[in-house]
């Protein structure tokens, strides 16, 4: 018994659509190739306006296959289209495994040439060159390999060769969560300006010079005044000549000087707005990370309440389960009305569950309630995306193919005859009548042997 299709694996992203291209559009592109089970063109959820990529997927794999190698950087509407392969699994796609990183490329140089250029040590899963909003080159790309061997083969070959008469850098890609946990570290390890505050207001940069200097060569001391008064703003900067000078005025004075106004000094690496905020955005997060944490399993989600409901009578309709640390109903900071929904907060997640199982679509009042955990705005957010995907989902069905027209049906003028939309169809216009079949060579009204060889002969020449 043979098995049928394998769906999963005939699926392709289609991506640098231009924003006005609907399914239809790829529908009537991609069924020339092969039945098309389904078309998807993603869209943003709010405004529906496109996100400039789809899927599409065959009925089979070998369609897919082909529409791969004879469409991928085809131009539609002005802008050529990135076909491959779906991958739908994010940790593949951001592991790095046979993801090459390329820099200082020729603006000359456009996906199409690049990944004609690289396919030559292996099989590629995707290619990008880069671009700006106006569709030109920045000069990087990414080339995804299937495997790591023909990643390193490439980087190997590559890597300071000169395309179309630059020097190419070809390394390993570096996913940005370890790139930017990198260049903390190494932010943090070499340093040599430093920041000081809770100085008492009789200090100068003279003063703050004398304070410092044992630890090393002095570059500059700056205490930082008022523009008007100029009166101390009891807080300044030191640069020192080396980072290891640095380091240790750090070590032995952050938090460890007592000032004459009892304070002790505050002293660490001088950071730039960018690293400030950026450090600040860190600790935000772990701080609300600890705090969803902190209420997860154990905070309740309660809406559909009577208008009547307030903080108490939630509170009691609840305390047959547990104990509750809070419990509060929403309202609208203008009539101080309930908004109909609020919150229960129990002290074990046991106590919750059990709240939600007996609570869930009871009738308080007038109204069933409906009762579940709390989301955070991520959770909500993804749970609403997945619902809305599969609730509405446009999908573009192909039409039934007719059956081929026998000599007495053809029209009684042959130049009406319709473009096919299948290749057999095709092939059999092209027999009635040559002259207008034009379709028979394929997709792109040629034959299709000659497409390997157009590409071969852009491929770039490493010196």
């Amino acid at each position: 018994m043979t098995s049928g299709p394998n769906y999963s694996m005939a699926s392709l992203y289609v991506g640098d659509l231009p924003f006005t291209v609907t399914e239809a559009m790829l529908f009537e592109k991609f069924s020339t190739i092969g039945p098309v089970l389904s078309i998807r063109v993603c869209r943003d959820l709010l405004t529906r306006r496109s996100l400039g990529y789809a899927y599409v997927n065959f009925q089979e794999v070998s369609d897919a296959e082909k529409a791969i190698e004879t469409m991928n950087f085809d131009v539609l509407k002005d802008r050529p289209l990135r076909i491959m392969w779906s991958q739908r699994d994010p940790s593949l796609r951001k592991s790095g495994v046979g993801n090459v990183f390329i820099k200082n490329v020729d603006k000359s140089i456009d996906t199409s040439v690049m990944f004609d250029t690289f396919s030559t040590f292996g099989k590629i899963l995707s290619c990008k060159v880069v671009q700006d909003s106006h569709g030109l080159s920045k000069g990087y790309g990414f080339v995804h390999f299937a495997t790591q061997e023909a990643a390193d083969n490439a980087i190997d070959k590559v890597n300071g060769m000169l395309l179309n008469g630059k020097k190419v850098f070809v390394g390993k890609f570096i996913p940005k969560s370890e790139r930017m946990d990198s260049s903390s570290a190494d932010r943090n390890k070499n340093f040599t300006n430093i920041y000081v505050k809770h100085l008492t207001d009789d200090y100068d940069d003279q003063k703050l010079h004398q304070l410092f200097e044992k630890f090393g060569k002095i570059m500059s001391a700056k205490v930082m005044t008022d523009e008007k008064t100029g009166k101390s703003r009891c807080f300044g900067f030191v640069s020192f000549e080396s980072s290891e000078s640095a380091e240790n005025c750090v070590q032995e004075l952050n938090g460890k000087h007592e000032m004459s106004n009892g304070k002790h000094l505050y002293v660490n690496r001088a950071q730039k707005k960018s690293e400030r905020m950026e450090e600040l955005k860190r600790r935000f997060e772990e701080l609300r990370q600890k705090r969803i944490n902190r209420y997860k399993g154990i905070n309740l989600y309660v809406k559909n309440l009577e208008e009547s409901m307030d903080d108490k009578r939630l509170s009691d309709e609840f305390s047959a389960f547990g104990r509750i640390s809070s419990a509060k109903v929403m309202c609208d900071s203008r009539t101080g009305r309930s908004v109909g929904f609020g919150f229960v907060c129990f002290s074990v997640p046991e106590e919750a569950q059990k709240a939600i199982n007996e609570m869930n679509n009871r009738i308080i009042g007038t109204k069933p309630l409906y009762v579940a955990f709390a989301q955070n705005k991520e959770e909500r957010k993804a749970l609403l995306s997945a619902q809305f995907i599969k609730q509405s989902n446009t999908v573009m069905r192909g039409p039934a193919i007719p059956p081929p027209m026998t000599h007495s049906q053809l029209p009684s003028h042959p130049h009406l005859i319709p473009t096919a939309l299948n290749p057999a169809a095709a092939a059999m216009a092209y027999a009635a009548n040559p002259a207008i079949a034009f379709n028979a060579f394929g997709a792109h009204g040629m034959a299709s042997h000659s497409w390997n060889d157009i590409r071969r002969n852009r491929r770039l020449k490493f010196y």
